[in-house]
């Protein structure tokens, strides 16, 4: 691959956000951020910022497929997609089935990591999120509710064999028999876990985060809200400060009023961004299967479809991440330089991904997300390559 160097107007690197200069980008690689124009190519986004490739780390699915289709070539074909939207990595997120469902889907997601080439232009596989089936009824959302169970690490490790090691991340009730011990063992392995879909007190959640709790799954949806005599699970996700919060950006799961609470009280450094997206992101309006359940999107929104044909609980999001970057900042709830931060390396961060992705560092992959300077998506390249 060739030599070549990005100009634009900001970069945001690991330090510092840099005042206009190159990035040089050598063989699909970062090579590094200089003042001086290098000997090279350079491709010039006159009052661009330069991020980080975004970095989402609570996504169900993308241009028509689902993460649970146990398909390969669908997770294929979203990575591609999600690339042309602006984010770079992913983990593909389950969703409350039965055991064996989820380890197919486990093993499907593990083949299309495997079989990518070189030349493969598509969002990295970062890893998976398992986001269930150890959930509460009372706040089961979009979760399927024959198939809750408790959580075990047997049953764990039997999907984390399919998935080659891939599980990064497992949510689950806080206040389900066997939680503390599931999630202890799990953060022993380097395995984030992560409360949510839960209607746990604060001290049970707070129980959970001493056990090694981490996150917060899509903060205020699916959780025991914040009350001043009943501070529960969101309470909890506001008054632990190691802990990260994610926050679905599209302002409508979250008005932007209260996603500012939550930024002022965690602070932009562990709240993250994510989309909750689902299979009909990036799709027209009409009706989708998300799941195992039938959904409508309608509105910019997905709604679980009751029996009787009408639109009912909030399913997910058909949020680009790029797009909720834009929102952080025309909400005035944080700077752009803050708002690129909390897509990608925050979002590393929280799922002990940041290894491997979320920054601008020599030798990375060079994933990038270019916004104009009005927040509008430039361009997107993924390992030095312009995904279009």
């Amino acid at each position: 691959m060739s030599t070549f160097a990005i100009s634009a107007a900001k970069f945001v690197l690991p330090g510092a956000t840099m005042q206009g200069g190159y990035l040089t980008i050598e063989d699909g690689k970062f090579a590094g951020w200089t003042a001086e124009k290098p000997a090279c190519e350079v491709v010039e986004y006159p009052g661009a910022i330069v991020g980080p490739g975004l970095v989402d780390t609570h996504i169900h699915g993308f241009h028509n497929h689902a993460t649970t289709d146990c398909n390969p070539a669908a997770i294929d074909d979203a990575s591609v997609a999600l690339a042309k939207s602006g984010t770079t990595t992913w983990l593909p997120t389950t969703f409350t089935e039965s055991v064996e469902d989820i380890g197919r889907a486990c093993a499907a997601i593990a083949q299309a990591d495997e079989g990518r080439s070189e030349d493969y232009v598509g969002a990295h596989i970062g890893g998976i999120f398992l986001e269930g089936p150890f959930f509460t009824t009372a706040h089961v959302g979009a979760q399927n509710p024959k198939f809750l169970i408790d959580p075990t690490v047997e049953v764990f490790d039997g999907w984390q064999e399919q998935a080659g090691g891939r599980i990064v991340k497992s949510a689950l009730a806080a206040e389900k028999d066997g939680a503390l011990e599931y999630i202890a063992a799990l953060d022993a392995r380097g395995v984030v876990t992560a409360i949510g879909h839960s209607d746990a007190t604060y001290d049970e959640a707070i129980a959970a985060v001493n056990a090694g709790a981490s996150c917060f799954v899509h903060t205020y949806n699916g959780q025991r809200g914040l009350h001043h005599r009943d501070p529960g699970v969101t309470g909890c996700a506001m008054t632990t400060p190691e802990t990260y919060a994610e926050i679905i950006c599209d302002g409508k799961h979250v008005v932007p009023a209260a996603i500012k609470a939550l930024v002022d009280a965690k602070g932009w450094q562990h709240t993250v961004l994510i989309t909750d997206c689902l299979i009909c992101g990036g799709m027209p309006e009409g009706e989708y299967v998300s799941g195992g359940m039938p959904v409508v999107m309608t509105g910019g929104l997905c709604y679980v479809k009751a029996e009787d044909g009408s639109t009912g609980t909030i399913a997910g999001s058909v949020l680009t991440l790029a797009k909720g970057v834009k929102n952080m900042v025309d909400w005035q709830i944080v700077t752009a330089e803050q708002a690129i931060r909390m897509a990608t390396e925050v979002a590393a961060r929280s799922a002990k991904i940041d290894h491997v992705c979320g920054s601008i560092k020599p030798g990375r992959a060079a994933d990038l997300t270019i916004f104009n300077a009005d927040m509008t998506l430039a361009a997107t390249y993924v390992s030095g390559t312009l995904a279009e």
